[in-house]
């Protein structure tokens, strides 16, 4: 059976299903699933690629932040980083390569939690991380321990885009039906839930437009924020804010991606191609309040990375090139990372922590220049 079959099937045993249904199914289906189906669609060849395929300086980056955090802890003799749909690997691997090698006595407080709902990408990741699994260094997990993680980095880059949203419009909230083999958009009067969500976060669409509400996202952070004891949780991502979409922009998110190509429609291809929506940070830091975090910081990749990497001259990229070429190489992907025409800008950066004496917090290298 198609995943398009399977929508279809429970269309007609359920009439329109909500639109954060359908893109639950259309992405997280155990067997048909996007990112069950397709282990291949991470890096440049598949069809989208995060930070951490462009060079492995944004994990070694991002450990030199980890190490900081761990010393703003108190040096704690066990650290858990949690990190929240972990694709390939390939940030993990360097995490924890680059701190073996630089930050000794924090590699040795740390255990690594990668938590990954897709039985494919949990075999591509055992494949990257086999090394560090085999020593106890590494774990996989198909979902978030139940029981509160005392000491931790919870770390989720580009995780929330992919967390089913309601899409609402002035005609209400939309419902995906099915017609002659195809599907169409149908709306029904808006929930509760929904308007509560656009009146304290967001914004109520215009006649024309559609904006969305991402409760998954909220359940999801305050779950995080209640199971964290003490330390940091960070989330990477593109999105926006309430004063920016009161500004006119950043309405009408969702979005379907192939091939590095965007797609004209969420329901042309289900399963086959990613679908995501802009995060909404105000909406993830009040829920993130809600489970006792504190929100430190919200400020753009570029910021992030210049403040952290400022200090040594961004060393972590450039100490195993020996040839100009090679070095010439590396300051273009360093570059793509951090300058607004490449994933500088595009991308911002929510730090947030429970627990924590706020100066040291705010002292932390990647949050240097915030604003």
């Amino acid at each position: 059976m198609r995943l398009r079959q399977k929508i279809e099937e429970e269309i007609r045993r359920r009439g329109p299903i909500p639109f954060s249904r359908y893109m639950e199914m259309c992405l997280y289906d155990p067997e048909l699933g996007y990112y069950a189906a397709h282990a291949q669609q991470f890096g440049k060849t598949g069809d989208f690629y995060t930070s951490s395929d462009v060079h492995a300086v944004f994990g070694r980056l991002l450990a030199r932040q980890f190490n900081e955090m761990w010393l703003a802890l108190g040096s704690p003799s066990a650290l858990r980083i949690v990190e929240l749909g972990p694709g390939r690997g390939l940030f993990a691997q360097d995490v924890l390569d680059w701190s073996e090698k630089k930050f000794a006595d924090f590699f040795q407080a740390v255990s690594y939690v990668l938590v990954e709902s897709s039985p494919a990408l949990r075999r591509r990741l055992e494949e990257t991380l086999r090394r560090h699994i085999e020593t106890g260094r590494a774990t996989i997990l198909e979902k978030l321990p139940a029981e509160p993680t005392i000491s931790a980095i919870i770390f989720a880059n580009e995780f929330f885009d992919a967390l089913p949203v309601e899409v609402v419009s002035h005609r209400g909230e939309l419902r995906v039906g099915c017609e002659q083999g195809r599907f169409v958009e149908d709306f029904v009067p808006t929930s509760a839930a929904a308007l509560d969500y656009l009146d304290r976060y967001s914004v109520h669409p215009e006649a024309g437009e559609r904006v969305e509400a991402a409760l998954a996202a909220q359940e999801s952070m305050r779950k995080l924020a209640q199971r964290l004891g003490c330390g940091f949780v960070m989330a990477i991502d593109y999105g926006y804010t309430r004063d920016e979409q009161l500004a006119g922009r950043h309405r009408g998110t969702v979005t379907a991606v192939r091939r590095h190509t965007i797609s004209a429609s969420p329901y042309e291809a289900p399963g086959e191609q990613d679908i995501t929506a802009h995060v909404n940070f105000t909406a993830l830091q009040a829920a993130a309040r809600e489970g006792g975090l504190e929100p430190r910081a919200l400020l753009t990749q570029a910021q992030f990375l210049m403040g952290i990497g400022e200090a040594n001259q961004f060393a972590d990229a450039f100490e195993e090139t020996r040839l100009p070429q090679e070095q010439a190489k590396v300051a273009l992907q360093l570059k793509h990372l951090v300058t607004p025409a490449g994933m500088g800008e595009r991308f911002h950066v929510l730090v947030m922590s429970k627990g924590v004496d706020a100066g040291s917090a705010r002292r932390l290298s990647g949050l240097k220049f915030a604003r």
